[in-house]
């Protein structure tokens, strides 16, 4: 792994390198939860709907989960400050563009844009915090920063929904906009380091990696208006098939793979990855979607829906610093992921409760128990992934989490939206109704509201069955344990966090 070499710059402070790092955090990982509350408002100012007003939301998680995975390797080659500062423009110019645009097709533009900069930002301003600070400083300021994309996530819906209805969805976006700029200003202040030795960017895997991501993502959120079984919906699906299997060769074969597939082997860290994609089923669709029904169906401002969004959200802050110090004082970890998990099933399972006149009082079992299946989840599932793999492959082993994590997050988001807005087509026989329905306009109609509530019913089933099936995969995948030649064998429990990793 090449050195680091630093080169401090006169005038270089480290309070507002941590500042700006954390306020990017912030501001990124509100992006991710929070512009779902403007959806009902973007289709009825643009007049739009269906798959176009999905990539507002699909757009930005797309770019963000597929360019973290290269502006790592980007950062170490040209240099991490440099990175953050077009981070800072890429993400300031999005907002800035989102906040004027007219047009609908060029909203979604600006939100891939956007994405774009988050992912340098996020990417760059953690190398930027493992070069400036060391020991316990260094802990401190990831601790941190993991605490801020935490609340970023959390209050995110809360905070946009009060914005939107304060101001409306175009100046929530120019405040976006401000915060981008106020980040470039606090990275005159931090000094440039970069690689001592020129790292080897894998192109080709990073580039097949975007696209096949791309055409997955297009295939699925374009299939409810186009159809499935239609020449560029199968097409689309099959090249991003193709490409994938096109990445994976070529990962296999690169000298510094963006991601490393020699991990795929260690069962227990697979349990893990398993245990973060389900977390990631249970959760984003409610996020990004339930603001939209609540606004559209029950006709509540905004403001309530972000508000109402804190039952989902704010188990978030609370539940990781729980599940972190149960582990520590000696609770399976291997019990903890799994109640978690359960969590997650057993609440989008009680979702099916959702009618057009429940309260928010109903609402509150579903939101907290899934809200804490993921809060307990990020508490631990981290650490305990790192413990199973050997120190010199820590690195990679993030990176590849990380990986599966964004994008396992981009493809939830489309499956979801897809998934809703193939229900209600079916029900109503016509994909215009089923697209203006899916963005919240319903009319006061009780007709396309029972539609509407249907499609979440169906759905929210199948994430319950889904999140369970996987559960049971992450509990028998944690039974076994590995023997000295490193093979899968017999049972054993999970070591809690900062124990002593395994070696290979």
């Amino acid at each position: 792994m090449p050195t680091t070499r630093s080169q401090p710059r006169q005038g270089s402070r480290p309070g507002i390198l941590l500042a700006s790092v954390m306020l990017g955090v912030l501001v990124v990982a509100m992006s991710i939860s929070g512009t779902a509350v403007a959806v009902p408002d973007i289709g009825v100012d643009l007049e739009a709907s269906g798959a176009a007003l999905h990539w507002v939301v699909a757009g930005y998680n797309l770019t963000f989960a597929a360019f973290t995975l290269v502006c790592g390797s980007l950062a170490d080659l040209f240099g991490r400050r440099l990175l953050f500062a077009v981070g800072a423009v890429l993400f300031c110019a999005g907002n800035l563009a989102s906040a004027l645009v007219g047009d609908i097709l060029l909203l979604d533009a600006a939100r891939l844009l956007t994405g774009v900069g988050g992912a340098a930002i996020m990417a760059s301003g953690g190398a930027l915090l493992a070069t400036a600070f060391d020991g316990a400083a260094r802990t401190r300021a990831f601790a941190a920063m993991g605490t801020m994309a935490g609340v970023g996530i959390a209050v995110g819906p809360t905070l946009s929904g009060l914005l939107i209805g304060a101001v409306g969805w175009r100046t929530a976006f120019l405040v976006y906009a401000v915060v981008g700029l106020l980040i470039l200003v606090g990275s005159v202040f931090v000094a440039e380091s970069r690689a001592s030795e020129r790292p080897r960017v894998d192109w080709g895997g990073a580039v097949t990696f975007v696209v096949s991501l791309t055409l997955v993502m297009y295939a699925v959120i374009e299939a409810p208006e186009a159809g499935w079984g239609t020449p560029v919906v199968v097409g689309a699906l099959a090249a991003g098939a193709v490409l994938m299997v096109v990445f994976l060769a070529i990962e296999r074969r690169a000298v510094q793979p963006v991601l490393d597939l020699s991990l795929v082997r260690d069962g227990r860290f697979m349990a893990w990855c398993l245990a973060t994609l389900t977390t990631s089923i249970g959760f984003l669709g409610v996020l990004v979607f339930l603001p939209t029904y609540l606004q559209g169906v029950q006709g509540v401002s905004a403001q309530t829906a972000g508000l109402m969004m804190l039952m989902l959200t704010a188990p978030v802050l609370v539940a990781p610093s729980l599940g972190g110090w149960l582990v520590t004082k000696g609770v399976s970890a291997r019990g903890m992921i799994v109640l978690a998990l359960l969590f997650v099933a057993g609440g989008n399972a009680l979702l099916t409760v959702l009618h057009p006149q429940i309260s928010a009082l109903g609402l509150a079992p579903p939101l907290v128990l899934i809200g804490t299946g993921m809060g307990l989840s990020f508490g631990i599932t981290d650490g305990q992934a790192m413990s199973v793999i050997e120190p010199r492959r820590v690195g990679m082993a993030a990176g590849f989490l990380n990986t599966l994590r964004g994008g396992a997050e981009a493809l939830v988001i489309a499956v979801f939206g897809a998934a809703l807005t193939s229900i209600v087509a079916a029900r109503t026989g016509s994909f215009e109704a089923a697209a203006r329905v899916t963005a919240g306009e319903v009319g006061g109609s009780g007709e396309l509201a029972d539609h509407f509530t249907a499609a979440w019913d169906t759905t929210s089933w199948g994430v319950a069955a889904l999140s369970l099936l996987a559960t049971v995969g992450v509990f028998v995948l944690l039974a076994r344990r590995r023997d000295g030649a490193g093979r899968d064998q017999g049972q054993d429990d999970t070591a809690p966090v900062g124990a002593e990793p395994a070696k290979g």
